[in-house]
């Protein structure tokens, strides 16, 4: 049985300066994001489209702005609407934590919808160039998860070869090391997916669709192991609020899967 080695949360620091692990993953997320949308920009497909590397750039900056607004305000919504409403100034209050990931997206598909206005640029064009590039990213988000020592898993069986105890929980049975299932579901695994999908021409929407269809799949399977927020519990039928937010994401994922495999590659719409 492995205990969880509870890393400082602090990577490095200078005097009053401290850089945190978290911090440092996302700045990772980001910089494999710019990578690997360069790569995406190369491709016959949107290369021919006129797109760049000063486009990815702007990319990047307006999906940052997305996720850190989307993602908190995901979770004031969707996770304690309540608590919020009775102290709104803790709404700011990010270094106390808070982030949801289906809120972090939704403020994506915004800031794309933005790029794609002011771009002239067809909407499921940008998602498209963008959706193999993100799980790289998720990947990141959950090693600092794990680093944290937090979302941890439910109980797991002792005999399990990485069960873990994760002394943060309060409580020193072993666990399930719920983010590194995430990290190699969400991250990993569905990265390659879409990353040897996307290498042909699809489409329209259809590598977004996939994207929307592996994430709510492995998150969905991810959430049996994962403890549930204390402060919710389970839900109806016995679904955490994770699986919940994942439903939706399934069925406009298969949504947009079908319609651009009807519409077939090459077009623009």
């Amino acid at each position: 049985m492995l205990v969880h080695p509870q890393f400082s949360p602090i990577a490095v620091q200078i005097g009053p300066v401290a850089i945190h692990w978290y911090g440092i993953t996302y700045l990772v997320a980001f910089g494999l994001f710019l990578w690997l949308a360069s790569l995406r920009v190369r491709q016959p497909t949107f290369a021919q489209a006129g797109w760049t590397r000063r486009d990815v750039e702007d990319l990047l900056f307006f999906g940052v702005l997305g996720v850190v607004l989307g993602g908190r305000l995901g979770y004031v919504l969707f996770y304690k609407p309540a608590y919020y409403a009775a102290y709104p100034l803790e709404i700011f209050a990010v270094w106390k934590g808070g982030m949801a990931f289906h809120g972090g997206l939704l403020g994506v598909i915004v800031a794309m919808v933005l790029f794609a206005k002011l771009r002239q640029r067809p909407w499921l064009q940008v998602t498209d160039l963008i959706a193999p590039c993100v799980p790289t990213g998720l990947a990141s988000g959950r090693i600092g998860n794990f680093i944290n020592g937090e979302l941890w898993g439910r109980a797991a069986d002792p005999s399990l070869p990485w069960a873990m105890v994760f002394p943060q929980s309060g409580f020193p049975f072993p666990r399930h090391p719920s983010p590194l299932y995430q990290f190699a579901m969400e991250g990993l695994l569905l990265f390659v997916i879409l990353w040897v999908y996307a290498r042909k021409p699809r489409g329209p929407g259809q590598v977004s669709g996939l994207f929307l269809i592996g994430y709510a799949v492995f998150r969905f399977i991810a959430e049996f192991f994962r403890e549930p927020d204390a402060f919710l519990g389970l839900l109806a039928l016995g679904l955490s609020m994770g699986q919940w937010l994942c439903v939706p994401m399934l069925l406009a994922g298969v949504w947009l899967f079908v319609r651009g495999a009807r519409i077939g590659p090459g077009s623009a719409a």
